[in-house]
């Protein structure tokens, strides 16, 4: 928008009032043939004054200004001042107005109060006062309504420019959600079958050879509940792949070897401390036990949180990580001292920060809470007890 489109912005009203009071000033010092007289000034002082006061309130401006004028018709020779202000104020109304008989009730009424001027006096300056109306009245008015409608213009071309935005966003979502709609049921097609028939002849297995050496049976046991604990982690991953506000990206559809786990977690603390910073990490040996998807979870967390610390609190600082298993649940925590002076090296392993670590939360069930606690920061959650960890208690 250029200068002319930001002067008669409906919020730069006060603005153009000034620049007016500004033009009525230098007419009154340099444009007159003579001195203006005392109640020249009083009028325009009074005309400038409404202005300034009203300048947020455009029929009621209107309204002062057409009566100012009335007076200066009667009382001084030259009216421009106010001639000027009321045609001011009648642009201002037309621009601002909700309804169009406002608009022409004050154009008559300021036509009305101009043609005073011209009571009494002979036909042919009579026509000359009504022809003079065009610039005090029509032009005000014209010039008004033009600017009115472009504004509405803009503003509905803006209005029809974010609601194609949100069509094609919605559009998008709804193709991402048929997207993962269709790889869903054809995950679930070829693999969940296979698994589940899987578990099904092992169990048979487990029934019909009943002179089985234990540890044999053993190895059964542990396929069986391999098996089932597949089977209760691919139901959540198709789950995730169902939601199209779900977990974004390839990490979230990953899994990790629940025996692995502690190994990893062992992993993204010795990276944590070769950044530089403190690492105090308690993690209860049951995280091995953990299903998949909670697993994954779980280090995917700990690398974020080791990472935010490592950027914010920088080195000398201490950071606690603790992986508890109580009934089942995760309870998991990273707390900081926010002692650390310089920024250390960022570890390998960060995600998307804090909004990336509440939604992988959320979509297992559980809440993130995350802010300061004294000098430090404290980021914790429990992650509810899962299928397969129901099944194996």
């Amino acid at each position: 928008m250029g200068w002319v489109g930001r002067l008669f912005d409906a919020r730069d009203s006060l603005v153009r009032m000034v620049l007016l009071i500004l033009s009525g000033l230098g007419y009154l010092f340099f444009g007159t043939m003579s001195a203006p007289t005392t109640v020249q000034w009083v009028l325009a002082v009074l005309a400038f004054a409404v202005g300034l006061s009203l300048h947020h309130r455009p029929l009621a401006n209107m309204l002062t200004q057409t009566a100012l004028l009335a007076g200066a018709i009667w009382l001084v020779d030259d009216f421009t001042i106010n001639q000027v202000g009321a045609s001011w104020a009648l642009l201002e109304l037309t621009m601002a107005a909700h309804r169009s008989r406002t608009i022409w009730l004050a154009a008559g009424l300021l036509a009305v109060v101009d043609l005073t001027d011209s009571i009494g006096d002979p036909l042919p300056r009579l026509l000359s006062g009504v022809f003079g109306l065009l610039p005090e009245v029509g032009v005000p008015v014209l010039l008004g309504l033009v600017i009115r409608t472009t504004r509405e213009l803009g503003q509905q071309s803006r209005r029809r420019a974010e609601e194609e935005q949100r069509r094609r966003e919605s559009e998008n979502r709804a193709a991402r959600a048929d997207e993962r709609g269709t790889i869903a049921r054809e995950l679930h097609d070829v693999v969940a079958h296979h698994v589940a028939s899987m578990v099904l002849r092992v169990g048979v297995a487990r029934h019909v050879l009943t002179d089985l050496d234990p540890r044999v049976g053993a190895v059964f046991d542990d396929v069986h509940g391999t098996g089932t604990a597949a089977l209760a982690d691919l139901r959540r991953l198709v789950a995730v792949l169902r939601d199209p506000d779900g977990v974004r990206g390839d990490a979230a559809l990953t899994a990790i070897e629940p025996s692995a786990l502690p190994a990893a977690l062992g992993a993204a603390v010795d990276r944590a401390r070769q950044a530089g910073i403190t690492v105090i990490a308690d993690i209860d040996p049951a995280v091995g036990s953990l299903d998949a998807v909670r697993g994954l979870a779980v280090l995917r967390l700990s690398q974020e949180a080791l990472t935010n610390v490592a950027k914010h609190a920088g080195t000398d600082a201490v950071a606690r990580l603790s992986v508890t298993v109580v009934d089942g649940a995760v309870h998991w925590e990273v707390v900081d001292d926010g002692r650390g002076r310089v920024p250390a090296p960022v570890p390998v392993g960060g995600g998307h920060g804090i909004t990336g670590m509440r939604e992988r939360v959320e979509v297992l069930g559980g809440q993130l809470t995350a802010g300061p606690t004294g000098p430090g920061w404290r980021v914790a959650t429990v992650l509810p007890a899962g299928p397969a960890a129901t099944e194996r208690t």
